[in-house]
């Protein structure tokens, strides 16, 4: 979703205070909990901040670059100026692209509207450039809204499992979306799906399409692939939000208002979120994981 350049003034304004402690060490960068200040950005071809240096090589701590996945409408700049910057910080190789154009849609700053078999082919080039330019032999994905779930088409279709070791998604619309019901009205008016013809993405994340069907056909998950969700109990858009989750081994379900009541954040809000950012780090290295601090998150703004 998209919003519009008037909001700089009120976005000033509430980035008072928004800016996360650095940790020990150089080169830090800023990372700015805050929806507004993401979504009102204007430059869809921007790299998030700490993305897409395609110099940098992994660790031993961090072996595995991390690819941003956003969701539908959205692009790579306004979905990740906070974890992007909160990867790079703690040592990753961070990579982020733009996706899923149709008929032109991405010269308007909107992308992630295509088939979503389409972009999961743009995936898995974008991945075959990652191994490539880092040498690694895996990467780890984490992916907003269809970003989350797209990529399991790439594991599960396109011979992606080989490839990825950690799937994170943020409000996944793994098993489809009712949109608190808008799919089933328009089925009731002949015709009124036409209004989807602009977005083969939007058609193939209702629940029970031919897409959804066919993803988790023979079960939610790959062998060998680790996998983790993160949704919200306020979701609005993927609903019920229980549709997120997954089943299977090596599958962890997290509800954020069961970690911390004061979470009130929602399906916008989720990559602006720092109790979801920090469940996003533990899901990447277990072996250390972090213990998000139980403060307020508000709806669309994060925090």
């Amino acid at each position: 979703m998209r919003t519009h350049t008037w909001l700089a003034g009120l976005v000033a304004g509430l980035l008072v205070g928004s800016l996360a402690p650095a940790d020990a060490g150089a080169a830090k960068l800023p990372v700015i909990y805050n929806g507004l200040y993401g979504y009102a950005h204007v430059s869809s071809t921007a790299s998030p901040p700490g993305a897409n240096n395609w110099s940098c090589r992994p660790t031993a701590p961090h072996p595995r670059p991390v690819v941003l996945v956003h969701g539908t409408f959205a692009d790579m700049s306004d979905s990740w100026q906070a974890l992007s910057p909160l990867l790079y910080d703690h040592g990753y190789c961070v990579f982020a692209l733009d996706y899923g154009s149709f008929n032109g849609s991405g010269s308007a700053g909107v992308y992630a509207t295509g088939p979503v078999e389409d972009s999961a082919t743009e995936l898995a080039s974008f991945i075959g450039r990652v191994l490539a330019a880092t040498k690694a032999r895996q990467v780890d994905i984490v992916g907003h809204s269809q970003g989350g779930m797209m990529p399991r088409y790439y594991v599960k279709f396109l011979g992606g499992a080989s490839k990825v070791h950690t799937l994170v998604g943020l409000a996944p619309s793994n098993h489809g979306t009712t949109l608190n019901g808008l799919f089933t009205l328009l089925s009731l008016f002949p015709g009124a799906n036409s209004l989807l013809d602009g977005c083969p993405a939007c058609a193939a994340q209702e629940a029970g399409s031919p897409f959804i069907t066919t993803l988790n056909a023979g079960g939610d998950t790959v062998p060998g692939v680790d996998y983790t969700v993160i949704e919200s109990d306020k979701d609005e858009v993927v609903t019920p939000y229980q549709s997120a989750f997954l089943s299977g081994p090596r599958v962890t379900n997290i509800t954020l208002q069961r970690q911390c009541a004061l979470d009130q954040g929602e399906h916008l809000s989720m990559p602006y979120d720092h109790i979801a950012d920090d469940d996003v780090l533990s899901a990447l290295d277990p072996r250390h994981p972090v213990r998000p601090a139980c403060t307020p998150v508000a709806p669309v703004i994060g925090g």
